[in-house]
């Protein structure tokens, strides 16, 4: 699955489409000609824009004619949270959502993508800026959850939560400091807040949440990667709220 746009005219083409672009890498001290308004228009859209050596842009087109300028566009449309919590009330159900905070491992944020869908999470948040998109390494380790689980990308996950508290949606934070699983009620409208893979969610956003949730460790190892921490937290939300509504069955 190819997420490669190269050269001037195929990037401005994609821009002038409304492509969904993850990145583009510019050369060194190339900023001139045509290229000029390419990177305006992408900085008006708040599209990354990387300086690197012409080699890295060579080894990337595997040295075809990249004309100085090389954009990875996302291999699936991004969903906006608005659209994620309409389709939930279509549906008749409490939001469950996954927030996460700066992966920035692809094959994380894949597996998370694919745990999402499996366990009947209605949509995934990512930061527009200091985590992965929708490349095509997640795509392949999503195995296919890219086009069933929508996925949002927001400017701030802090105002993303903020916003979502309006909405009614609690928003619980993955933290080892936080209280066991097992103790914490996650049923109903609730969003789980997954971090990085070195620092564990930011400070400004773990503060934001209603609260802190951990997954109790019985052995030698006090931590898991993010995406099988974050694969245990979704079941036990599905498992709690399986319960919840087998007991209002038996009312």
């Amino acid at each position: 699955m190819e997420d490669k746009i190269i050269g001037r005219n195929p990037v401005a083409e994609a821009l002038r489409a409304g492509r969904e672009i993850e990145k583009i890498l510019v050369k060194k001290g190339g900023y001139e000609g045509s290229i000029v308004p390419i990177i305006k228009k992408a900085k008006d859209r708040g599209i990354i824009i990387q300086e690197v050596e012409k080699q890295k842009l060579d080894k990337i087109a595997e040295h075809g004619s990249h004309q100085g300028i090389i954009a990875f566009a996302a291999v699936h449309e991004y969903a906006t949270v608005q659209e994620i919590l309409a389709g939930c009330r279509e549906r008749g159900k409490a939001p469950f959502l996954i927030i996460c905070d700066k992966i920035t491992d692809p094959h994380n944020l894949g597996s998370i993508l694919r745990t999402a869908n499996c366990a009947g999470a209605d949509g995934v948040i990512i930061p527009k800026r200091g985590g992965v998109g929708l490349n095509a390494v997640v795509a392949k380790t999503s195995a296919g959850a890219v086009e069933y689980t929508p996925v949002a990308r927001v400017a701030n996950i802090a105002q993303t939560i903020d916003w979502l508290k309006e909405q009614n949606v609690w928003t619980a934070c993955a933290d080892m400091a936080g209280t066991s699983m097992y103790q914490t009620d996650l049923t109903g409208a609730i969003a789980l807040v997954i971090g990085s893979e070195g620092a564990g969610v930011s400070r400004l956003v773990r503060e934001k949440c209603d609260f802190t949730v951990q997954i109790p460790m019985f052995g030698e190892i006090n931590s898991l990667n993010a995406s099988v921490a974050a694969a245990v937290l979704m079941y036990e939300v599905t498992r709690q709220n399986q319960i919840k509504n087998s007991e209002k069955g038996r009312i």
